[in-house]
């Protein structure tokens, strides 16, 4: 059972009542991530992010870990373009417990400059990590290049310069000037009484205020970029990318279903066509970035030299067959119960359910029940998803970036786009 409370300083709390579980999982969500941030902030939230399981008023950041793992849980944080989260999970009769380390270290991080020196030299390993994993790598390359001059477009873990030039003041200004409890969720679900949370909560967060609100975000412009960035690997990884979805999109549902259908499972046209059928790469999927006022779809791959090629054409392939040939009923009906499928299967998660109470809550204002979203998704027809396809797509709204072994005019991919 879905219940809402809003405190009078605006903090929202949330709840889902799940009385099967013998655990909480429970979050504090800021909704501010690295697209609000300036170009001389770049990485702030994640940095903040960072720092705040390193010590508070109350707890050192060894305080914080005993008191957790004396009671079998843990905490975790991530911060992502739109959203910074603490989320922690234990069994239901430490709640209390669970709702003090998490106030506390939201509220009363000390942000100790020894700490933030140390804790910088992590995050720039972090950055290195990254660089040196290309099938990651190339994913940030890509919506650099796809949404420049755009923050959406920089890294969430921001860059060296920035990072390195990061001070405890410059992170508390930041902090302060973006953190407004009517920016801020707190969310629990599993065997969680909603009144006995409201109560643990606001104890904690009914005093807690910001400076002003975030400033306003700016959606970004796609760019038409073919960028071949040579690098000495094994492989070329290929990522390709145009117009997607937002999270508000009244046909996000058609456009969710594109993706099962050509990259997004192993029974999926992408998969079976470059993997399967000619082994041409190991890891082959699409995927939707979608974000309050904008969203991408692409396509990556990892393949060789030799074979980018022809990768390439059976992409264009696929991609001019969807926009061709009306999607037949079995594989329409497969794609939808695949859709269903894990949606239902991550229902099983108070985790996961953790989590989509709070996006719902950021994006709708409100519990958005599961029969809603089926009932959307059998809506969609085989026209719907053809229509939105040939909306979205376009050879002038197209950003294609290999990182790999390769110089630039090495490959022709003129003809592909």
């Amino acid at each position: 059972m879905y219940h809402k409370t809003t405190l009078d300083n605006g903090v929202r709390i949330v709840t889902e009542k799940l009385p099967q579980f013998y655990s909480v999982s429970m979050s504090i969500w800021v909704n501010v991530g690295s697209r609000d941030e300036r170009a001389s902030e770049m990485g702030y939230t994640h940095f903040i992010e960072h720092m705040l399981f390193k010590g508070t008023e109350h707890r050192s950041a060894l305080d914080i870990a005993k008191e957790l793992d004396a009671v079998g849980g843990f905490a975790n944080a991530f911060t992502t373009k739109e959203q910074m989260c603490l989320h922690a999970k234990v069994l239901d009769t430490h709640l209390p417990l669970v709702v003090d380390i998490l106030s506390d270290i939201f509220l009363n991080s000390v942000f100790d400059p020894d700490e933030i020196d140390r804790e910088r030299q992590v995050i720039l390993q972090e950055i290195s990590m990254v660089e040196d994993t290309p099938d990651d790598y190339i994913h940030v390359l890509h919506q650099e290049r796809y949404w420049q001059s755009n923050p959406l477009g920089s890294p969430i873990y921001g860059t060296a310069e920035s990072v390195g030039d990061a001070t405890r003041d410059r992170l508390l200004d930041y902090m302060r000037s973006t953190f407004h409890p009517s920016e801020v969720v707190v969310a629990a679900a599993g065997n969680v009484d909603h009144e006995r949370f409201v109560a643990l909560v606001a104890k904690r967060m009914a005093d807690f205020n910001g400076a002003r609100l975030k400033p306003q975000r700016r959606p970004p412009q796609n760019h038409h970029v073919v960028e071949i960035i040579p690098k000495s690997l094994e492989q070329v990884h290929l990522c390709l990318g145009w117009r997607g979805c937002s999270n508000l999109d009244d046909r996000r549902f058609a456009c969710h279903l594109v993706n099962v259908l050509l990259g997004g499972s192993m029974s999926s046209r992408l998969f079976q066509e470059i993997r399967e059928k000619r082994a041409l790469a190991y890891s082959v999927y699409s995927f939707v970035n979608s974000h309050v006022d904008t969203g991408m779809m692409g396509i990556y791959a990892g393949t060789g030299v030799g074979q980018i090629q022809e990768t390439l054409d059976i992409i264009k392939q696929e991609l001019e067959r969807l926009a061709a040939k009306p999607i037949g009923d079995a594989e329409l009906r497969a794609a939808k119960e695949h859709f269903k499928g894990s949606m239902y299967l991550n229902a099983e998660s108070n985790d996961s359910r953790m989590h989509r109470l709070a996006k719902n809550e950021f994006l709708f204002g409100r519990y958005v029940p599961f029969e809603e979203v089926e009932n959307k998704v059998e809506a969609t027809t085989s026209e719907a998803i053809q229509d939105w396809f040939r909306s979205a797509f376009s050879k002038q709204d197209l950003a294609l970036v290999l990182l790999g072994p390769m110089e630039p005019g090495s490959v022709d991919i003129g003809h592909y786009l």
